[in-house]
């Protein structure tokens, strides 16, 4: 399958992460041209320092359920999903604004991110593709 996939991840709460794993994991496993851009405090989840990543407040008390299930389906952790799509060819890409913002450079981001870059390099690479928001 060809095509183009670009996800923008802004929101630093654990129930985004693990869309943004199976979703990215998904389309490169499919073929598809696979780009993330990681923005606001969803970069926490992408240094080096390990930040504990919050369910929303609506969503705490089901926590320990989902965990329970993710383990008992044996679904890898999103970080995981994340590395394998890494290796079919998607990439991952900080936002400079946001990044120089947090007081974030280059060096302070895991081994995850490829890149950082604006978004106008962002918009440029994922021109001609589908563009989801998480």
């Amino acid at each position: 399958m060809a095509g183009k996939l670009s996800i923008i991840l802004f929101s630093g709460t654990a129930d985004k992460f693990i869309p943004l794993g199976v979703l990215t994991q998904g389309a490169a496993a499919m073929g598809m041209e696979t780009r993330v851009f990681v923005t606001g405090f969803a970069l926490l989840g992408f240094t080096k320092e390990r930040h504990e990543l919050p369910f929303p407040a609506e969503f705490a008390a089901m926590a320990p359920a989902l965990a329970k299930g993710l383990t008992a389906k044996q679904v890898p952790p999103w970080d995981a999903m994340l590395r394998q799509a890494k290796e079919l060819g998607a990439r991952v890409y900080a936002c400079s604004m946001m990044s120089g913002v947090m007081g974030l450079e280059r060096g302070d981001f895991n081994a995850l991110v490829d890149d950082v870059v604006g978004v106008a390099t962002f918009l440029e690479k994922a021109e001609g593709g589908q563009t989801l928001f998480i």
